[in-house]
């Protein structure tokens, strides 16, 4: 009997902070904003799973308006998280990379290479 992978349950500690950061990140990782964000990524010469790089150079509050209205930062969000919290967001960050339409990662192959 074969079972898929599920990934564990693990309760959110920090939820406002969480759930302000995935929003933001969908909105660069989804829709007309993520040739922006890739744009920018690749601009600078960071990879698209550099996760803490991207936070510490502001690459996601560049690009989503609505992060920069809110007042709060990327990285200030993530660093309100608890570590269990953090790794989650990771994790949803690396997936979430991991499901943008095909044309987008194909045209920018170059910030995709591992290495």
């Amino acid at each position: 009997m074969a079972t898929g992978f599920e990934q564990a349950k693990i309760k959110i500690e920090k939820d406002a902070e969480f759930e302000s950061l995935k929003a933001a990140i969908e909105r660069v990782l989804g829709g007309a904003l993520v040739d922006k964000y890739f744009s920018k990524l690749s601009g600078k010469g960071v990879r698209v799973r550099e996760f803490e790089k991207i936070l510490e150079q502001k690459l996601i509050d560049g690009v989503d308006p609505e992060l920069g209205r809110s007042g709060r930062a990327a990285k200030a969000l993530y660093e309100a998280l608890t570590v269990t919290d953090k790794g989650q967001m990771r994790e949803f960050y690396l997936t979430r990379v991991e499901q943008v339409e095909p044309e987008i990662r194909q045209k920018y192959q170059k910030i995709y290479r591992y290495y």
